[in-house]
């Protein structure tokens, strides 16, 4: 990446994606800019919905598996994770912040004070900060600035991506987490995560929007100049296309899943009227009588759904104004992004270039879990190495700022003595 970033450390780092359908923990071996995943755990999740805890020992009991199971396959002991949010109706703006310079050389000290002020924003009684991200800087009102070192000015910008989101379930997920005797480094929004995982270079400069489609939600990141600059969270995912399927054929859960994965697809065909599936009715035995209905009709309950969730990413990213800083590249990820046609459908509807993510330059990963589905857990991965460790453009380490008043005094003796 960009800006200066540290290098990454060496060492065991740990992720831990926790999904409204399934927990998944990595633990990776660091070794200079190389990741490999030594260690991998995942799990049916219980306790969720919509990304949010509503049952909290169910929860502990997922993550505990994944956890132990990852551990296990790693031969190590993990204490520390980075966790992924997707509870709490994340909300994303920019704000804008100024200091004076006094018309000296722009310096590391006076990146730490511009951030460190962007830094001590806070979301309010019932909102928490996740994110306060530099997105580019000002000198005197000259914008597009990407590192303002060297440079002579009277005042000093910076333009943050700040993301906050409702501290209830924040602090569930955090107890949650404390409670499978875990420390908490960081809690990334999920969309964020999965973009860090599957875009390239081109894509994050050039302009590109990430669609997470998860179980219980889909999340939408918009990258550009290097930098995630939006993100949106909306309430659907494959878990509400698998309750469709369930009530529509009045079929079990598990067999709704089972033929949303099998046969399921987002577009139709001439074909589907000539295919025929077998659908197992609610409360009936199994080896009963057969009941045979023509492939269309599962699709016809499918392809609204989908429909719907595009068109919601769409109006969004149209009301939101950055629809056009994406310009016309989208990556989908997510398992629920994994359904047939929805590739097609995406391009039709967003009208955009759409391909398929999976995680980029992460090593050790079998095909099984080298998918969309798991682009989330390893973007935790690459923040906690390029995104979350010392740097002279942050104050302390990515997105943290100085503890109350006595840690920005010294902060200052250490800047100016």
């Amino acid at each position: 990446m960009k800006r200066g970033l540290p290098k990454p450390r060496s060492g065991l780092v740990a992720a831990l994606d926790i999904g409204t359908t399934k927990a998944c923990c990595f633990i990776a071996q660091i070794e200079g800019d190389n990741i490999r995943v030594v260690g991998i755990g995942h799990q049916k999740s219980r306790g969720l919905r919509a990304g949010a805890i509503v049952d909290m020992d169910a929860a502990e009991e997922s993550i505990r598996g994944a956890v132990h199971a990852a551990e296990q396959m790693a031969g190590e002991t993990i204490r520390d994770v980075f966790v992924n949010l997707s509870c709490g109706s994340p909300a994303s703006q920019t704000v804008a912040v100024e200091v004076a310079i006094a018309g000296h050389e722009v310096g590391d000290a006076d990146l730490r004070r511009v951030l460190g002020q962007g830094y001590l924003l806070n979301g309010g009684n019932d909102r928490e900060i996740i994110h306060s991200i530099p997105v580019s800087y000002t000198i005197d009102g000259s914008r597009g600035i990407r590192d303002p070192r060297g440079m002579y000015g009277e005042r000093l910008g910076v333009n943050m991506h700040v993301v906050s989101a409702s501290a209830g379930p924040v602090r569930n997920l955090k107890t949650c987490v404390a409670r499978c005797h875990l420390d908490l480094r960081a809690l990334v929004v999920s969309p964020y995560a999965a973009g860090l995982s599957s875009l390239v270079e081109d894509e994050t400069d050039l302009g590109v929007t990430c669609i997470d489609m998860g179980g219980g939600s889909t999340s939408i990141s918009v990258f550009f100049d290097g930098e995630v600059v939006y993100t949106e969270c909306i309430p659907i995912g494959g878990q509400h296309v698998t309750s469709d399927i369930a009530r529509g054929l009045s079929t079990p859960v598990i067999h709704a899943e089972r033929m949303k994965t099998l046969y399921g697809s987002a577009l139709s065909t001439s074909a589907d009227e000539r295919e025929v599936i077998d659908v197992p009715q609610v409360g009936e035995d199994e080896h009963a009588v057969p009941n045979h209905v023509p492939k269309s009709i599962l699709v016809g309950i499918i392809q609204p759904r989908i429909e719907e969730t595009l068109e919601l990413v769409r109006s969004r990213l149209e009301a939101s104004g950055f629809d056009r800083v994406a310009g016309r590249r989208v990556v989908l990820t997510g398992g629920a992004s994994q359904l047939q046609g929805l590739r097609e459908i995406a391009t039709l509807i967003l009208d955009k270039q759409v391909r398929m993510g999976r995680p980029l330059r992460i090593g050790g990963l079998a095909d099984a879990t080298a998918g969309p589905a798991f682009a989330t857990c390893a973007g935790l991965l690459q923040y906690a190495v390029t995104r979350f460790s010392d740097s002279s453009q942050r104050p302390r380490r990515s997105e943290e700022a100085p503890n109350g008043v006595l840690g920005r005094i010294g902060d200052w003796l250490r800047e100016n003595l």
